[in-house]
């Protein structure tokens, strides 16, 4: 029932997003690259090449966002056991916000907000490793607070219906599709210009707090989740002569805590120190 009841209200949210033809638009490919990426149970010293398709737009109703990243590990991060190649994984996100004063015209403007929306949309994911093997499947819904500061500022409490069908290559058990806890996420994500005399920059980023979502599907305990990932990106293609917001190279980090739930403890012990990333990375973008 609480998965039909999300994917309901998901649908319908999403749904909007297709009625009308976009008013403005960003799509991206990007690449981003660091080698203190993280695993639980695993090391916390891993190279990965990461390749992205964003999309974004914006259209009478509401507003889309798509993300899907294809990342690749290096051999600390193998493939399968024994294997000396690197783990791939693909990791795609859709969020769809309804916006409420557009939609129905109620008035929404207040003190700092300058809109509130309804937003909805899922994750899925897929990764061939040594280990866990990943198929997540996750529903996200909840309002959705504008802020109103140059670019922008969204903030919003989400609730999060997660599933997950493992593999293990170590025992050769495939673990059936298990449903975590219903679980709360406050969520930001931002984008704001910093103007600078020669090239433009911008900080951008997201933050989500996840709460604990239960038992996992070993009967072991999850914690609080922490992922902040922020860039500062330079507006290089002036430099070059051409338009504005196209080739955009910059430096980027991200702090995940307690990775998927899963808690940080001493080496040998549970998740080990692999449950926590401390990742600087380089990144560079191509808008069209």
């Amino acid at each position: 029932m609480r998965l039909t009841s999300l994917t309901l209200a998901a649908a319908l949210a999403a749904g909007g997003g297709t009625a009308c033809a976009a008013d403005w638009s960003d799509t991206f490919v990007g690449y981003r690259t660091g080698s203190k990426f993280a695993e639980p149970f695993g090391r916390n010293d891993i190279e990965k090449n990461i390749i992205t398709l964003g999309h974004v737009s914006g259209y009478k109703y509401g507003s889309n966002f798509f993300n899907a990243d294809v990342l690749m590990s290096d051999s600390a991060d193998p493939a399968g056991r024994g294997s000396t190649n690197g783990a791939h994984e693909v990791y795609v996100l859709y969020r769809h916000t309804l916006d409420i004063e557009k939609t129905f015209g109620v008035p929404m403007k207040f003190g700092p907000v300058r809109g509130v929306g309804i937003t909805a949309g899922f994750d899925l994911n897929a990764k061939t490793d040594a280990g866990y093997n990943s198929k997540k499947r996750m529903l996200v819904l909840g309002p959705t607070l504008s802020l109103d500061v140059p670019g922008f500022l969204n903030v919003g409490v989400y609730l999060l219906d997660e599933s997950n069908a493992p593999y293990s290559t170590f025992t050769g058990v495939s673990t059936p599709r298990y449903s975590y806890d219903l679980h709360p996420m406050l969520g930001a994500a931002w984008g704001i210009p910093v103007p600078m005399p020669v090239v433009p920059l911008s900080f951008n980023g997201y933050l989500n707090w996840i709460a604990p979502k239960g038992k996992n599907e070993f009967g072991g305990g999850t914690a609080t989740e922490t992922n902040i990932d922020m860039q500062l990106m330079a507006d290089v293609g002036v430099l070059l002569g051409g338009p504005k917001n196209t080739f955009k190279l910059g430096i980027a980090y991200q702090y995940w805590r307690n990775k998927f739930g899963n808690p940080t403890t001493a080496r040998g012990a549970g998740a080990g120190p692999g449950a926590t990333a401390k990742t600087p990375m380089i990144r560079a973008e191509y808008h069209f």
